[in-house]
């Protein structure tokens, strides 16, 4: 077990727990966090679901060898949650100071007295404890009754990201290619871009100019996401596309069908095409390009460990594959798109741009209406089950697509992630779902809802929310083998 381990906490259960802990009496406080378990290839993430505050006097009481304790009472119940839900359950408290905390040899041996028994209860899946000060957090994790871990960190997820660690890092090294950019956001917040890793699903109009603005951001790590190759359509759209990405010119109307077969075969994956885009502008940057539909069941393992996602596809399948992602693992990310809407008469009736935030705690795409589920429906009918029913494939029309109106939304998805990710995203900052009317040169801001059953961003019982890899994803399981 040499992969780090760290914790992500939602902007408002953190908040919850921080003001329980620091209420600012300068004491001792408890307090217990549920959490989902996602390993993934580079690290293993708990995911904080549940909050349960201790009440001092009553559940959190003077200590037998320590200063304070969690009554058993407490425990015993949530422990046994813990195990009935599948969970990693983890005891919380507080020690005075801001930017670097640790264990005191009483907490460290009370772990090693009480720990032991907690894994017999759960039945194996581990336990840990948690100690917080105003501006860090340290861990110390139980997988058996002879492997234990540490806390690499903590990760606040909302309005903007924080990350918490045991000590305040050293100052780090500035990047001269990026100076111009560090003296809004300093050479801390280019190293996080550095190391962020990012999805962007669908590299058509939306996606290419994403791929290109964050690489020029210095993003470090890309998982590029889409099935189709270029065509010479595509070309006006795409950023840094040639005429022979497209392939040869053998897709004229009077080539035989196995000419232009072969010539749609020879012409660039669009994720290839982003690549080159990539590296052209950060070399450095590690890109994974994957030339597969999103919902295939072995894309979710390369974007489960992502810092944010950007769906940039626009069928429902994926958008219900994005949304459980990010309620599931805990990833924020953006759904973007454009669109020209006309009438059969071939006037255009409709233009705009829009950006959707969705983060674990602002309401999802399926409570605000946005996953169809007639199309949900349709898309899942095989070829021939579609001519049957003479279904119309809306992705065989050709709908209208301007580079600009592209540029409208993608700009704004990539500005949003780096105040994300830099932490320069005000608290006032609103979530609400933005569509940008070129045409009357206005924008509407659209207020997302949720719902407390929803089965992705509620909290019951039903919910994936923060469960990691104890539910199945909405993949395209029949074609798995």
């Amino acid at each position: 077990m040499s992969k780090p381990w760290r914790i992500i906490l939602p902007r408002g259960l953190y908040g919850d727990l921080r003001n329980h802990l620091f209420p600012g009496d300068g004491d001792e406080h408890g307090a217990v966090i549920l959490a989902g378990l996602a390993e993934t290839t580079g690290e293993v993430r708990l995911l904080a679901r549940d909050l349960h505050l201790a009440r001092d006097s009553q559940d959190y009481v003077p200590g037998k060898r320590g200063y304070r304790m969690l009554r058993a009472e407490f425990i015993t119940s949530r422990v046994l949650k813990a195990r009935d839900e599948r969970m990693v359950y983890l005891a919380v408290h507080n020690h005075s100071g801001l930017d670097r905390v640790a264990f005191s040899s009483d907490d460290l041996r009370s772990h090693e007295r009480g720990y032991p028994a907690l894994l017999e209860v759960t039945r194996g899946i581990p336990v840990g404890a948690l100690v917080f000060a105003e501006d860090a957090v340290a861990g110390d994790l139980w997988l058996s009754s002879r492997l234990r871990v540490s806390l690499s960190g903590a990760i606040i997820v909302g309005t903007k990201r924080q990350f918490l660690r045991d000590r305040y890092p050293r100052s780090t090294q500035s990047n001269p290619r990026y100076d111009r950019q560090t003296r809004m956001f300093g050479d801390r917040g280019q190293k996080i871009l550095s190391k962020a890793k990012v999805a962007i699903v669908g590299l058509g109009g939306v996606g290419s100019l994403l791929a290109e603005y964050l690489a020029r951001l210095g993003v470090g790590h890309f998982v590029l996401v889409d099935p189709d190759r270029v065509e010479s359509t595509n070309l006006p759209r795409l950023i840094g596309a040639r005429r022979s990405d497209a392939g040869p010119k053998l897709l004229t109307e009077s080539a035989v069908r196995w000419l232009r077969a072969l010539g749609r075969r020879l012409a660039r994956h669009k994720v290839g095409l982003a690549k080159r885009n990539i590296m052209r502008a950060n070399p450095e940057a590690s890109v994974e390009p994957y030339a597969l539909d999103f919902i295939e069941p072995e894309i979710p393992d390369h974007v489960k460990d992502c810092d944010y996602i950007f769906l940039a596809a626009d069928t429902m399948k994926a958008r219900l594959l994005f949304n459980a992602i990010v309620h599931q693992y805990l990833i924020p990310g953006v759904q973007i798109g454009a669109k020209v809407v006309g009438d059969n008469a071939g006037n255009v009736s409709s233009v705009y741009a829009a950006t959707r935030p969705v983060t674990p705690e602002s309401g999802c795409l399926q409570c605000n209406e946005l996953i169809n589920p007639t199309k949900l429906q349709e898309e899942s009918l095989s070829a021939e089950e579609r001519k049957g029913i003479r279904y119309v494939n809306d992705s065989a029309v050709a709908a209208p697509s301007v580079i600009t109106l592209n540029a409208l939304a993608s700009a704004q998805a990539a500005n949003d992630f780096m105040f994300y990710m830099t932490g320069l995203a005000e608290e006032v900052a609103s979530s609400d779902y933005m569509r940008f009317l070129p045409s009357r040169r206005d924008v509407n801001w659209d207020k997302p809802r949720s719902s407390p059953e929803c089965t992705h961003c509620g909290n019951s019982e039903h919910s994936v929310l923060a469960r990691g890899d104890r539910e199945r994803l909405p993949t395209n399981w029949r074609r798995r083998r």
